[in-house]
This record gives C-alpha cells, structure tokens and sequence, in this order.
C-alpha cells in the first residue's frame, strides 16, 4: 500500500510542476490596442514591442487593433480584451490619478511631462495604480506620451484666444474639460469623436481643433492650415495613452515590471516628440509673445482648479504637476503661489 501510495503522492507532485511550469511558460492574454493608423500606427508598434519584453514576465500577449477607440474600450468593458492601450482621457473613468496628466496647461512642455509620468509610474505609487470599479480590479500599467497638443485654425486671423469668441471649435464628448474650456473663451464646442475631429477641421466644419504633432502627418492637419491656416505654437495639455489591465489576468508583479519599461522608454518616445514637432513647417507656427503665453498660463491655470473643484481632475496629480512645473521652471508665476 505504502509504495501505491510514493506512486500516487509522485504522480500528484509531477503533475503539479507540471502545472506549475505551463502557467511559468506564459499567462495568455488579449490586449486591444488603440491605434487610428491600425497595425501601421506609433502605438501599436510600441505595443509589438511591449508584447517581445512582455515574453520576460511571464505573459504571452496576443495584441488586437482598434481603429476606433470606443470599440477598443467596450472590448475591455466586455472582458472580450484582458487590457487595453488608448488615450489617458479615455482612460480616466479607470484612473483619475494617472488620468489627469493630461490636465488643461498641466504639463506645459516635454521634459516637465516627462518628469511627471516618471514619478507616476515610480514604484512608491503602485498603490495609486490600482483601482476598483464595481468589484472590477483594475491596474495602470504603463503611461505613454503622445505629446503636446497645440491649437490648430483654418485661418490665421485668429491669432489670439480673445478671436476664438463665436468661433467653431471640435472637442472630444467625452473630455469635459474640454467642452468647459472652449465655452470658457466663448467658443462654440462642436462634440466630435477621436475619429472625425480633424475630418471636421479639414473639411472646414470647424474652425478650430486641438491636436498633437503626432497626429499632423497621418490626419493630414496640413490640409486643414493650408493655405491661410496656422499652429498656435503654445502646448494646450500633454496627450498620454494608458495601458490599463485586469491584474487578476496577468502573472503577479507584471504591472511593476511593464511600468518600469515604460519608464525605460520615455527617452526614445519624447525624441520621436521632438522630432515630429520640429517636422512641422515654421511658416505655420504662429508664435507667442511673452506677455500673452503668461496670460493663457493664467487661464489655463484657473480652468484646471475649477476642472479640480468640479472632480474632473485628481488633486495629487495637480500637487504632482506643479511640483514638476516649478522644479523645471522656478521662475513661472505660480511657483510662489
């Protein structure tokens, strides 16, 4: 009996490494991922590249494409996807933390951006990665940059926010801060989607549309400016895209280790920033003088405190972005404030 019982107790300890080893070779795992240029967009391939390193942490992750946001973000509603790579003002129903990034004049050029997503993503905050939405778990897992969105008109007489009054203006519906700003200096805010906003510019439906330099080249913006058009050259907000998954599907300590490669790879996605915003012609760049990039700090800085007070943005972050504004800038306004 002793031996039948040696054999039973090594068949149960085989087949339990056995089991071990199989769930250590990969957690399989679908992730959408947001792209407007689908397969051939930056994102997606920055997620190819997440996807080979992922090989290291234990998951085998299977990337699906999603040209429209929406559908990208109800796939993960509906568990069809166990994460999901799309804009931080999207993402931001998840976490308000991470979401609030891209806050109205919050990030006001790439190195300040980049400071504070380095220290979002520290591993001192993972606390403030987890979130818990309806008995869902969920977890930031990585913040990318997609740079600073700059003010776009079809004609250049609008050459200050005081000429925007009675002007046109797309805004994404789901942004509130948005759709509050633009009714703040009297524009008329036309409710677009991330798939039609810049349709709506080019095709002369609005006369003004927020966008980053990464947008410029494949939603053709240049269609939109020319010949009479221009590029207020004043960042509004910094435009990041979240990777948010289900932790409970993911090997443990994944989140860590995929936000720690985020961090690895700021560098190389602020020199793609910098390279595609240089790519746009000087000739439309309208540039500010001082006096007025101070004044829209201003309006830019009240629209966040009451974006704040209304809940819309994360008061840590605010805490968070001004520390990293007044340690790159410390002569700004607000830093003695």
């Amino acid at each position: 009996r002793t031996a039948t019982m040696k054999k039973m107790i090594f068949a149960l300890t085989a087949l339990s490494v056995m089991g071990l080893t199989t769930t250590a070779q990969a957690a399989k795992v679908d992730v959408c991922v947001f792209d407007l240029l689908g397969k051939s967009g930056e994102s997606y391939q920055m997620a190819q590249e997440l996807a080979l390193a992922a090989k290291g942490w234990g998951a085998d992750i299977n990337l699906v494409p999603r040209q429209d946001e929406a559908v990208a973000d109800n796939d993960f509603k509906a568990g069809k996807c166990d994460a999901v790579f799309m804009t931080a003002m999207r993402a931001r129903q998840y976490n308000k933390f991470v979401g609030s990034i891209d806050a109205l004049g919050g990030a006001p050029s790439n190195a300040i951006a980049q400071r504070a997503i380095t220290f979002a993503l520290d591993k001192r905050n993972a606390p403030k990665m987890m979130s818990n939405l309806s008995g869902k778990k969920y977890e930031v897992a990585g913040i990318a940059p997609l740079g600073s969105a700059f003010i776009f008109v079809r004609d250049k007489k609008i050459d200050s926010i005081e000429k925007a009054a009675g002007k046109k203006f797309a805004v994404l519906g789901y942004d509130d801060a948005q759709k509050i700003m633009v009714q703040r200096v009297g524009a008329q805010a036309v409710i677009s989607d991330i798939s039609n906003f810049v349709a709506k510019f080019n095709n002369g439906q609005v006369d003004m549309v927020g966008a980053p330099a990464y947008a410029y080249k494949p939603l053709e913006i240049y269609k939109g400016i020319s010949p009479n058009g221009g590029m207020f050259n004043f960042p509004v907000l910094q435009v990041t895209a979240d990777f948010i998954i289900r932790p409970d599907q993911f090997p443990a300590g994944f989140g860590q280790k995929s936000r720690d490669w985020f961090v690895k790879n700021l560098p190389k996605s602020f020199n793609m920033i910098n390279r595609l915003e240089s790519s746009i012609p000087a000739k439309f760049k309208m540039n500010l003088t001082p006096e007025d990039k101070t004044k829209y700090q201003k309006m830019l800085r009240e629209g966040r405190m009451d974006m704040t007070k209304r809940g819309i943005y994360d008061p840590a972050m605010m805490s968070v972005l001004k520390k990293a504004r007044c340690s790159v800038d410390k002569a700004n306004f607000e830093c003695s404030l």
